[in-house]
């Protein structure tokens, strides 16, 4: 396990039963004393980018559930530092915000695609300690962010692939019902 701080991946363990975090990973955008914030980056929204925003009619991008808190807020990663200002960097090639107007203004002119930005619906937060208690109580193990799994092309088996990297034995938990009552 890696410590925690911004950039580094929650991965749930595979029986949680919180249907907001069953079978989830959260990239830690900011960790602080007082807090931490986080976007589920596996769980892909019935929707589209042109159904939340009315100045981009053609935006055919997906929208992902960031979390359970404030889902009426859109939050960016994206891989594009050059194109938009006012990010902030997580790791190498990963960043979070940014100016909105000029995100819509590089979509509208095909100078961003799917490949380089995810948006997210929501997000997740915990209070002070909290998500420290959540670890010690085994709700989560932390990994390495890299952008094959911030920018998985198949949200449904980010959770296991994350898993798996972490080697023996999180890659034999990957494969672990979601219920063993029912297996």
């Amino acid at each position: 396990m890696i410590p925690v701080s911004n950039g580094v991946l929650l991965i749930s363990e595979p029986f949680l039963k919180d249907p907001n975090f069953t079978r989830s990973v959260i990239l830690l955008c900011e960790h602080q004393q007082e807090g931490s914030f986080g976007l589920v980056i596996n769980r892909l929204l019935p929707l589209e980018l042109s159904q939340l925003v009315d100045d981009l009619p053609m935006a055919d991008f997906p929208v992902y559930y960031g979390g359970p808190v404030q889902k009426d807020t859109l939050h960016i990663l994206h891989r594009s530092p050059d194109l938009i200002q006012g990010s902030h960097p997580l790791q190498k090639n990963l960043y979070w915000g940014g100016d909105f107007e000029t995100i819509c203004e590089l979509i509208k002119t095909n100078r961003l695609s799917q490949e380089d930005i995810r948006f997210y619906l929501g997000y997740s937060g915990w209070g002070e300690g909290m998500l420290e208690n959540e670890i010690k109580e085994n709700t989560w193990v932390t990994g390495e962010s890299h952008e094959a799994l911030i920018f998985h092309p198949h949200p449904e088996s980010c959770w296991k692939d994350a898993l798996s990297q972490l080697g023996d034995p999180y890659r034999q938990m990957a494969d672990y019902p979601i219920d063993p009552q029912l297996n």
